[in-house]
């Protein structure tokens, strides 16, 4: 029997499962990033399309498994590609579908959850400084862990189910918040002068233990 073939577990259609997973993850970022300005809004909103993609392929349309089926059509390893144990495909090509993919799915979301978590413990530490400079706490470890933050949730839900559209939008995302981080940094650097650029030179921007990149680079 040919992949194509086997409809019988189709696990997808489910609409308002998508609007509701959509809702819920742009509502919390959201919350916590506050975008105000236009070229926080520009990054949000790519952000947002992300989002939509992922969990239109999750449990609306699965556009990277028709286009994978139509690539590989009887070599395609999942005997049941429309069921929902097949539709991450790190355990599908991996020929592990029984034990691989609800591991991944587990994993992944401990990494969500571990994002959000930064998320707001960052906001709360940003929030209680009333418009002074901080470099306690998360802020000690890295200069912008609500991008760290929102870099763990996108690399969890791709450990959760990876898509073609996902997978190419995940590097733009990178550096649009990379490039945001940076217009943030030079406006602090303006505003607290000498005490943030020295804090940028001590702490590295997204990932703890890595080498400090400060504004003279």
């Amino acid at each position: 029997m040919r992949p194509l073939d086997n409809m019988e577990s189709y696990a997808y259609g489910m609409w308002p499962v998508v609007l509701i997973h959509v809702a819920i993850f742009i509502f919390f970022v959201l919350s916590f990033l506050k975008p105000r300005k236009r070229w926080e809004w520009r990054s949000m909103g790519v952000f947002s399309a992300f989002v939509i993609a992922l969990f239109t392929e999750m449990y609306g349309f699965p556009l990277t498994i028709y286009i994978l089926l139509s690539l590989f059509g009887s070599n395609y390893p999942a005997l049941d590609p429309f069921s929902h144990a097949s539709g991450n495909l790190w355990a599908a090509f991996l020929g592990d579908l029984e034990y691989l993919s609800g591991f991944l799915m587990f994993a992944g979301t401990v990494v969500i959850i571990a994002g959000f978590v930064v998320m707001g413990a960052a906001w709360k530490r940003i929030h209680n400084a009333k418009g002074k400079i901080v470099t306690t706490g998360l802020y000690g470890w890295v200069r912008h862990p609500q991008y760290s933050a929102l870099f763990l949730i996108m690399v969890g839900t791709l450990i959760q189910w990876p898509t073609i559209i996902t997978l190419a939008m995940l590097p733009v995302l990178f550096l649009m918040y990379y490039r945001l981080a940076r217009r943030e940094e030079r406006e602090a650097a303006s505003q607290f002068g000498e005490e943030y650029i020295s804090y940028t030179r001590r702490v590295p921007m997204f990932i703890p233990g890595l080498r400090s990149q400060d504004l003279s680079q």
